[in-house]
């Protein structure tokens, strides 16, 4: 490719909207142009990344035995009527009506076009098991699309469905397809992603896990423990709290004027947080009912645990007169508002707490839960924090980092096989629902997640396996004949040789050659300049600045080809 030719600009400032690196370098580099929010349109040198990402999955894949077919982008409301999404996933699906009426969805994850494309297939055991996977556009709308291709609503995925008839084959084939991730993000440039415990979200299943790339500008949250290598992501990570036992104190109501938070009650009444119990309120989405949740002052609620638990979505409260609550004087001790109230397993055991005293202007002081609420039954709602206990070899060593998800995988179990009514014979000619797992990549945001591990302030630094080209080669001064002839005779030897090249033959200077060619991020450089034709060589230069040497004329072509061939082989 002649970067004369190549559609897309290349600019030196950075756009005011990019919160982080790999976005701003991305739209810097021609490689994407927004459309609207949370959707882009790819320039050439994106799509080669993501269609070089594409063909290292698709190998991995099929090395595993999948089998790569295609589900429809819209969807017939139908299909997810008969698995109850419809109407349990919230406005990240898009619904809408086709001309005649037909409610459609676009389809945002598709298990339930898995099932329908092989539950009259997979009528006998004799069939099983098998994995189908395709790469197809999606549509989630979501609500807070960033950080370029990290987070949008639009987005390519190979998103991946296995089908068993026994729990032991599932585990035997999920175990595959965890190492096969690990060799597709190896190939693709970041070995160093690791695989922490997830939780299902709307997925369903028994057991998930994501495939995190850790980075501070990550959307995730992960909780590791480097003592005994637990790794877990902090919505599904179980937060352990131990209370020392105390003498109890007098329960009195006391009066705090004014004082809503509790960083104002705790400084008034010379106490810290972690002897607090806070309110934190949600409304159910379904129907508006109050949802209190009590927990430790320190912590902080996680809605993930707390939607897990209710099985339906909630949102932030708007505490109204007619709600019986106090908006920051709630507390757990004589409330008598018809609400949902909840406790958080970091109560358990604590005594000598202050609390709202669902009065205003009042807070209750020496709260001790199993003296004052005996009746209290706790669960795990509450983030897991940095220097907290690790729930696996239960030392203080948990360190919280945050990540990317790249990949995940799921066991789904019968979720939507049963809901849906496939079924097929096992030897004994008995009635049996397939057992399903699932296993997505999305392809736009490995490609960002690359970009932000591997860059420098001037650009990307593409690994070799998914550059955009293998080689830039830089002709500076083409009006100059011999320097010219000499690069348009190398473009054509390396074409021909099957290394894929991209070509500078533009008239500018060579800073400003030598910019754009640190935003290509191509792996190898070739300069061919005057001082260096005097010399009788070129300069040949890496793009992550390792090797940087002059090589004969002659020798250019054998050089550079080895270059390339042992960087793949890496």
């Amino acid at each position: 490719m002649k970067l004369s030719k190549l559609v897309g600009d290349r600019f030196k400032e950075r756009p005011s909207d990019c919160v982080i690196d790999s976005h701003a370098l991305m739209v810097r580099g021609g490689y994407m142009k927004y459309v609207a929010n949370g959707i882009y349109s790819q320039y050439m040198p994106l799509r080669r990344v993501c269609q070089k990402i594409e063909a290292i999955i698709r190998d991995e894949m099929d090395k595993i035995d999948g089998q790569e077919v295609q589900f429809p982008v819209a969807l017939p409301a139908s299909l997810w009527e008969e698995s109850g999404r419809y109407e349990s996933v919230g406005s990240e699906l898009l619904r809408f009506k086709d001309r005649n009426g037909s409610k459609m969805v676009l389809g945002m994850t598709h298990e339930e076009a898995a099932v329908q494309l092989v539950r009259e297939y997979g009528q006998t055991y004799a069939k099983y098991p098998f994995m189908i996977y395709q790469f197809q556009t999606k549509f989630r709308d979501e609500a807070r699309p960033r950080a370029g291709l990290i987070r949008v609503r639009e987005f390519t995925m190979k998103d991946a469905y296995s089908f068993h008839t026994s729990q032991e084959d599932l585990e035997e084939y999920y175990d595959k397809c965890y190492h096969a991730y690990e060799r597709i993000f190896a190939r693709a440039g970041i070995p160093e992603t690791i695989a922490v415990a997830s939780d299902s979200g709307m997925m369903g299943g028994s057991l998930s896990h994501e495939f995190m790339l850790l980075t501070p500008v990550g959307e995730d949250s992960i909780a590791v423990c480097p003592e005994c290598g637990y790794k877990a992501n902090v919505e599904a990570a179980e937060n352990i709290v131990e209370n020392e036992a105390e003498e109890y104190q007098e329960l009195k109501l006391v009066s705090t004027p004014n004082m809503h938070t509790i960083e104002e009650v705790c400084e008034f009444l010379n106490s810290s947080a972690e002897k607090s119990c806070k309110a934190v309120v949600y409304q159910k989405n379904s129907n508006d009912e109050y949802v209190v949740l009590f927990i430790r002052g320190d912590l902080e609620a996680n809605e993930t645990k707390l939607t897990n638990f209710l099985k339906e979505e909630i949102h932030p409260a708007e505490i109204t007169l007619e709600s019986g609550l106090h908006p920051g004087f709630i507390g757990p001790y004589k409330m008598d508002a018809n609400v949902t109230v909840l406790y958080d397993s970091s109560l358990k055991g604590g005594c000598n707490l202050c609390c709202g005293g669902n009065q205003d202007d009042y807070h209750y002081t020496g709260l001790c839960m199993e003296r004052d609420l005996p009746d209290a039954e706790y669960h795990d709602f509450a983030k897991i924090v940095d220097g907290g206990i690790c729930p696996c070899c239960k030392k203080k060593t948990i360190k919280v980092s945050r990540g990317i998800e790249v990949g995940n995988i799921f066991q789904l179990g019968t979720k939507y096989t049963k809901s849906m009514g496939m079924k097929y014979l096992d030897k004994d000619s008995k009635e049996k629902y397939p057992i399903m797992g699932c296993y997505g990549i999305g392809v736009g945001r490995l490609a960002a997640s690359v970009c932000e591990a591997h860059h420098d302030e001037y650009g990307p630094i593409w690994p070799m396996t998914i550059a955009p080209w293998q080689v830039h080669l830089c002709c500076v001064r083409p009006d100059n004949e011999e320097i010219k002839n000499y690069s348009d005779g190398l473009y054509e030897q390396l074409q021909n040789a099957g290394i894929e090249v991209l070509y500078d033959d533009r008239k500018v200077s060579a800073g400003v050659m030598f910019s754009d060619a640190d935003l290509m991020g191509i792996p190898v450089r070739i300069i061919a300049s005057p001082r260096n034709m005097k010399e009788g060589c070129c300069e040949v230069v890496t793009r992550d600045k390792s090797v940087r040497e002059k090589v004969a004329l002659e020798d250019v072509f054998a050089t550079v080809q080895k270059m390339v061939q042992e960087a793949l082989a890496r």
